[in-house]
């Protein structure tokens, strides 16, 4: 973003500890979304002048943003605010949707002024109450559940486990917390590592790193893929102890073997093929570490199997996946592989990821509106059989031709919902062109799912699963994936009125407890 005048440099380098001297340092926070208002009131509290630019606030967080004594200044951010100008920040701080070509990032860079995100601000100011580790988990997909998974893991060891991040608790929180914790697992989206230093006063030095998988994402934010799979590669950088990778996705690979990493940091490979050394994987149903056991060339430590997952829902390939990541990175903090496999008797998958709606005539009812791209959706396809698949929305600028070339053979039909419609549509008459496609035109948008769930209901036979697994971003249609999926429950169920069988469907996943 530009080179930072010297004197002001000198400052920003020093400021490194919750202890150092923020007081008066002119600060500018872009959007006051949940994490733009942590940011805030965590600088308020530092001392800093505090400059809350942002198109829309609300009334409260106004009302609060005062209280606090942060200045704001509601403003369209379409251009660079006179008012920003003249109160010539030494840093901004932005909040993750801002673009990389945003018009005051690129001012910043032509005046010399220090951008970060969320996450280095966190990380200089991580020694509030303790220091604790921080395991740093990102990825095209599987990174909440990944996530959770692994604090809930540490924390059956005993740990003060912290999930945070992108999956709703901001790092700024976890680390104001009065109670403190051993180890923070944070989820980064591509968004907040793309702000991320990995070099100097700002550049995290995480206990382990896992990158999940890589696949096209975001592509109208990053610009392209690579800078897109740069900004991932980003949680390598420093490593201390383990760099997860996913043996079936190449790239991951070579994010680790590119990446800086500190003396002593490994490389731990995990697949769903049979593990080497050093390894995570699968022998025989058998989920198994060879990588944290001093015999790993030829022993293995079960953690579980697959016949004690399935009926608790997590014996779907990409759940497993993200089971022997999440054992991984835990077993890198010393968690022995009974206490995983203890906790993994409790844990439950969240809200609309492959959640079982209904069970009726021998039809399955699937929720997994988290599955907001491609290659989340390509996971969930591959988890069933027959399926009537809901699928469209925002494709956010991404291909979704070989998904559809991916699947066809698996589809009794296809119903197309969001505004994104043409290019499925235009697959599917590519690829299949027998194949029943409907399309969902509805002028009012509470009509979409009941229209939907109508059309699916029509054409699906006992045997079939009807999946909404919509390969896109809700929010053409609806709020967010939450709405869609619970939208896609409430229509579900008024369809089938008493006909569910609840329970009764094998195999399903429970509900979020």
């Amino acid at each position: 973003m530009g080179d930072v005048p010297a004197s002001s440099a000198s400052r920003l380098d020093g400021l490194t500890s919750w202890n150092a001297d923020w007081a008066g340092l002119r600060v500018a926070v872009l959007g006051v979304g949940v994490t733009g208002f942590a940011v805030a009131d965590t600088l308020t509290e530092l001392g800093a002048d505090v400059l809350v630019v942002a198109p829309e606030v609300d009334d409260d967080r106004a009302r609060i943003l005062e209280v606090i004594g942060a200045r704001l200044l509601r403003h369209p951010l379409d251009h660079v605010p006179a008012e920003l100008v003249a109160f010539a920040p030494e840093v901004i701080v932005a909040s993750p949707g801002f673009h990389p070509d945003h018009p005051v990032f690129e001012w910043a860079g032509g005046a010399e002024v220090a951008v970060w995100g969320d996450i280095e601000l966190a990380w200089r100011v991580r020694d509030k109450v303790n220091t604790a580790e921080w395991i740093l988990v990102t990825g095209t997909n599987g990174k909440t559940t990944t996530v959770q998974m692994t604090a809930t893991f540490l924390a059956a060891n005993g740990l003060r486990a912290a999930p945070c991040g992108n999956i709703g608790v901001p790092v700024l929180d976890a680390v104001r917390d009065p109670g403190g914790f051993d180890v923070l697992v944070v989820e980064l989206s591509s968004y907040q590592l793309h702000h991320l230093p990995k070099t100097g006063p700002g550049a995290l030095h995480p206990w382990s790193s896992v990158v999940l998988n890589i696949a096209d994402d975001h592509l109208d934010w990053h610009g392209s893929f690579d800078a897109y799979r740069a900004a991932k590669a980003t949680v390598y950088e420093n490593a201390k102890i383990a760099c997860v990778y996913n043996r079936a996705d190449e790239a991951t690979r070579k994010m680790v073997e590119d990446a800086e990493v500190e003396e002593g940091a490994r490389a731990i490979g995990f697949g769903l093929d049979v593990p080497g050394p050093s390894d995570f994987g699968v022998v025989d149903g058998i989920l198994c570490d060879r990588a944290f056991l001093d015999d790993r060339r030829t022993a293995a430590l079960e953690i579980t199997t697959l016949d004690e997952l399935e009926p608790r829902g997590l014996a779907a390939p990409h759940v497993v996946a993200n089971i022997l990541a999440a054992s991984a990175l835990a077993r890198s903090f010393g968690v022995p592989v009974a206490v995983i496999h203890d906790a993994l008797g409790e844990f439950r998958l969240d809200a609309h990821r492959i959640e079982t709606v209904a069970f009726a005539g021998g039809i399955r009812w699937i929720d997994d509106s988290k599955a907001t791209n491609p290659h989340a959706a390509q996971a969930s396809l591959a988890a069933f059989g027959t399926v009537v698949w809901i699928v469209g929305g925002l494709l956010k600028g991404v291909d979704v031709d070989s998904l559809v070339a991916a699947h066809v053979a698996r589809l009794r039909a296809a119903i197309v919902i969001g505004v994104d419609r043409a290019a499925l549509v235009a697959a599917f008459g590519r690829h299949a062109p027998e194949l029943p496609v409907f399309e969902v035109v509805a002028a009012d948008t509470d009509q979409v799912m009941p229209d939907a769930v109508a059309l699916a209901a029509a054409v699906a036979e006992a045997g079939d699963t009807v999946l909404l697994a919509p390969a896109a971003a809700s929010m053409d249609q609806f709020a967010d994936y939450g709405d869609r999926g619970r939208r896609f429950h409430e229509a579900v169920r008024s369809m089938l009125g008493g006909e569910a069988d609840g329970d009764s469907a094998p195999h399903d996943p429970p509900r979020e407890a």
